[in-house]
């Protein structure tokens, strides 16, 4: 704290916003009154001295504080003081020097909504978002149904959970938390052991709407199998290939700081590499439309493959969705195929 009070030195004429320190000398009604050396004497009152009420209550004549330059000399020649807005200036000083340190804190749940857990640090507003928790803590709800995520982070309030601080916004006044950043560094010590192509046997822990988590070797180390790397066939619900406590082989297909990315279906014969023999350029096949996007519409030809007709035949988004349905069936004519790049280019057959 004399790092914020010792600019230069204390003779020199305060400036607003400045945190000085002084000592009480006088109590009122609804005033508070701080020697503040050769500078002159400060007062709180008003608005400042009711937020602060609770605090000066229990201050005694002869104690030292830290206060906020809010008002230079008013009319009766005090300088106009505040103690809560020092108090959270302070605070953020304190809460700043713990996030560069990557100092451990211990937060105590006080509510939750469906994006994470709420609760203060040093007075000050905290979040520790759902994606900041630890894969022990994280609510594995199948099909991401937000009503039952938040009935598990419910679970926490009241709780005190360790963590620590990964942003910090004194504009905005917020905190953001992390759970999982206090692990960190130890996992990816034990990440070392394991590098990407490397086949591990596991268990499936977790199943959320995007795929499923999977812990495997004896550190218990877990990883992401997202719902693309289940199976080479579209999966709408990772519970269709995969189930809780599901005892199975994945390949780490990325490894980025402490994250673990698994695969299924990099395990699995690539359906693509026999696709030349069953599809041709100017062939026509059957298949459904799966679904748009701004490039044109997905087209799935069998189980495992599937193909673009891009939005280019059509002219505009609108034209296509006006002759495409997702879910119907329609014959394509293939303009292009390329196994290696898992690429098939369709055009709509006019009838």
């Amino acid at each position: 704290m004399k790092e914020l009070i010792e600019r230069e030195n204390l003779s020199r004429p305060p400036k607003v916003g400045e945190i000085i320190e002084g000592k009480v000398v006088a109590k009122e009604s609804g005033k508070l009154f701080l020697d503040l050396g050769p500078i002159g004497t400060g007062i709180i009152y008003g608005k400042e001295f009711y937020e602060a009420r609770a605090k000066i209550k229990d201050l005694k004549i002869g104690e030292s504080l830290f206060a906020k330059v809010i008002g230079l000399e008013n009319e009766e020649g005090y300088i106009e003081l505040s103690i809560s807005q020092a108090g959270i200036e302070l605070s953020f000083e304190a809460l700043r020097r713990k996030k560069e340190e990557g100092e451990k804190i211990l937060v105590k749940i006080l509510g939750a909504n469906k994006g994470g857990l709420i609760s203060e640090v040093m007075g000050i507003p905290a979040f520790l978002p759902v994606s900041q928790l630890t894969p022990e803590h994280y609510p594995r709800v199948e099909k991401g149904d937000t009503v039952k995520i938040l009935r598990e982070l419910q679970k926490f309030v009241g709780k005190e959970l360790e963590a620590k601080i990964i942003d910090l916004s004194q504009k905005g006044e917020q905190i953001i938390l992390s759970e999982k950043a206090k692990e960190s560094d130890k996992v990816k010590e034990m990440l070392a052991n394991y590098k990407v192509g490397d086949v591990v046997e596991g268990e499936i822990t977790g199943i959320t709407n995007f795929g499923a988590f999977m812990k495997f070797g004896k550190e218990e180390l877990e990883g992401l199998i997202h719902i693309s790397e289940l199976d080479w066939k579209i999966v709408e619900d990772p519970t269709e290939i995969v189930k809780i406590s599901d005892k199975l082989q994945a390949k780490i297909i990325d490894i980025s700081g402490d994250k673990v990315s698994l695969s299924l279906k990099a395990l699995k014969k690539d359906p693509w590499l026999d696709s030349e023999k069953q599809y041709k350029k100017d062939g026509i096949v059957s298949g459904k439309v799966t679904k748009f996007n701004p490039f044109g519409a997905f087209v799935q030809v069998s189980p495992e493959i599937q193909g673009l007709c891009h939005i280019s035949e059509f002219g505009l988004e609108r034209r296509m969705k006006e002759r495409l349905k997702i879910g119907e069936e329609y014959d394509f004519q293939i303009l292009e195929i390329r196994p290696e790049e898992h690429r098939m280019s369709l055009k709509l057959v006019e009838k």
